[in-house]
């Protein structure tokens, strides 16, 4: 039995799956939005956001205990100055997880694992893009 027995090892060494989190938690970071497992999203949401949380310190510490996490300083330039100042007035809850389809090979449940507010800035991106095109002519 599984009596208080706390995350799930997804059939890998420590070594294997916190290199998959950590590539799970840069691919979101790099791109906002990623699909992935329902376990693996719900495994990924929780250290996605105390990573949000440390951005939103901002202070020298923080930035070296996300760098300890992930090794990217793309990414994390990214999370300290793009990502964290978005939630400077929300306490948590940074992600969402919602449920889409069942992968084809195996049938396992698929989720899109995403930022709250992920369709504002989406929205902000195509209107800017739009407005340079129209400027062009």
């Amino acid at each position: 039995m599984r009596h208080r027995v706390a995350g799930k090892k997804f059939g890998r060494t420590t070594n294997q799956r916190k290199a998959l989190f950590r590539g799970l938690v840069c691919a979101l970071f790099k791109h906002q939005r990623i699909e992935t497992s329902v376990a693996k999203a719900k495994a990924v949401k929780g250290l996605a956001e105390k990573l949000i949380t440390f951005g939103k310190r901002g202070d020298l510490h923080s930035k070296r205990m996300v760098m300890s996490y992930i090794p990217n300083r793309a990414v994390v330039a990214k999370l300290f100055s793009e990502i964290a100042p978005r939630f400077t007035n929300r306490n948590g809850g940074y992600l969402r997880i919602i449920k889409t389809r069942q992968r084809v090979n195996d049938r396992a449940p698929m989720a899109i694992l995403e930022f709250v507010d992920y369709n504002e800035i989406k929205d902000k991106a195509l209107s800017t893009s739009k407005k340079d095109k129209g400027d062009n002519k």
